[in-house]
């Protein structure tokens, strides 16, 4: 057997993000993939047991690993002097910066979204990374009600209601056809106006 590399298994996770872009999720084939990196199915299978674990290693190299990392800076060391409001702050950036920049995120987003009511997609995508980010967000959210910085609820509950407010203003981009840019000035605005609301409330 050829000597695996992690060069070729890195050519090999850029063609499938490419097919799975163009096909989805549900019509990609490792056939396909195999052909568009340059060499056999057996080899592919060498890297990737099947599609799943394929789909979900695109998803943490393109994704869910900028979100862990923000994760995990949420209780680092240095975060423990930050306020509950800087501490959210860094992360609903972080999360934006993944989801409008230029990086294929949104659009592997859109694939989720589109075929999770026929498929496990949806599952796969979430155990990729977004699972232990939420439970990590939820940890300070749950450190932060014990200390009275936020009503008491469900930490999870809080977690779910926080990143959706940083989502909100970029949810229409699930719709247009070709998706914008967004300057670091304009992220900073709407998780600004995100972390706003949920830690005062949309009251005069």
């Amino acid at each position: 057997m050829r000597t695996l590399t992690e060069e070729r298994r890195q050519a090999i996770i850029q063609a499938a993000l490419e097919v799975f872009q163009e096909q989805g999720y549900e019509r990609t084939s490792m056939n396909e993939v195999a052909r568009r990196v340059g060499g056999s199915k057996a080899t592919l299978y060498n890297y990737f047991a099947s599609k799943e674990e394929l789909f979900a290693a695109v998803v943490r190299t393109f994704s869910t690993q900028f979100l862990t990392q923000a994760a995990a800076e949420l209780v680092s060391d240095e975060s423990q002097t930050l306020t509950l409001e800087e501490k959210l702050t860094r992360f609903g950036t972080s999360m934006l910066q993944v989801l409008t920049g230029s990086n294929p995120a949104l659009q592997l987003y859109r694939i989720v979204v589109g075929e999770a009511g026929h498929s496990d997609i949806g599952t796969l995508f979430r155990e990729s990374g977004i699972r232990e980010s939420m439970e990590t967000l939820a940890r300070v959210m749950g450190e932060a009600v014990q200390k009275g910085e936020l009503r008491d609820a469900e930490p999870m509950l809080l977690a779910s209601q926080f990143t959706a407010l940083v989502k909100a203003e970029t949810d229409a981009l699930l719709l247009k056809r070709e998706i914008p840019l967004f300057s670091r000035e304009q992220i900073g605005a709407m998780v600004t106006r995100a972390v706003r609301l949920f830690l005062y409330g949309a009251c005069l």
